[in-house]
């Protein structure tokens, strides 16, 4: 009897591999919901239809898509894994070679037609660079890759050209005229050593300030003067 129950009990399975499983596909299913919720609220609360038109595809609806599609394969993967279920976990493996096949297939097209894969990226960042005002999340957006690549536009900051705002010519009102985002400017190594030791200098005083104002706190208490006076 105790010989048939330690039978049944036993599995190949190994519960480090199956938890390990578990838990990898459980985070994924709640980024796959965080990214669905994104989707959602740019969807329906910011009405940004003007500023999407930058670009080909709506990213809200990009975020849905992923969020669902990331949300059905961890799902298959976290029940899959914890009810050691082999059709669902054939289901996650096909998913995921296919996704990687993918990948594969469009990384070779991208390095095969470079040409036509720039000029879209380039056509896609002057669209975006157009409608950089009119959005402050598509503004933050193009600043943070601009810091991150250290770069000013697409080609070159003759870019910012086609922007209302900083297009230089002479019918031009705004103040911003002639002139780049302020992403564009990159600091040199004198000046990050600069600001470096200028935060130096002003803890330094700011610690003279406490220092005096200590200083002048205790020679001002009169306990402290009788003190004196006695010794």
């Amino acid at each position: 009897m105790a010989k048939a129950k330690r039978d049944e009990e036993f599995t190949f399975v190994s519960p480090v591999v199956k938890y390990l499983l578990f838990l990898f596909n459980m985070l994924f299913w709640i980024i796959a919901l965080a990214l669905i919720s994104i989707g959602v609220y740019s969807r329906i609360v910011k009405h940004a239809e003007t500023v999407l038109a930058c670009l080909t595809v709506d990213p809200a609806l990009l975020l849905m898509i992923v969020g669902v599609l990331m949300f059905f394969v961890t799902f298959c993967g976290c029940v899959g894994s914890l009810r050691e279920n082999i059709c669902l976990l054939q289901t996650f493996c096909i998913i995921l070679t296919i996704i990687f096949l993918m990948q594969l297939v469009a990384g070779v097209l991208g390095f095969v037609f470079s040409d036509k894969a720039r000029g879209k990226v380039t056509e896609m960042v002057d669209s975006a660079i157009k409608h950089y005002r009119d959005d402050l999340d598509l503004q933050n957006l193009i600043d943070y890759g601009q810091k991150q690549f250290n770069c000013c536009g697409g080609v070159s900051y003759m870019d910012w050209s086609q922007n209302m705002y900083f297009n230089c010519s002479k019918e031009n009102p705004s103040r911003e005229r002639c002139s780049v985002p302020f992403s564009c400017c990159l600091l040199s190594k004198v000046e990050l050593a600069g600001i470096l030791l200028s935060q130096i200098l002003i803890d330094q005083i700011q610690d003279q300030i406490k220092l005096q104002n200590y200083n002048q706190q205790h020679r001002s208490d009169p306990w402290r003067r009788n003190w004196q006076k006695n010794i």
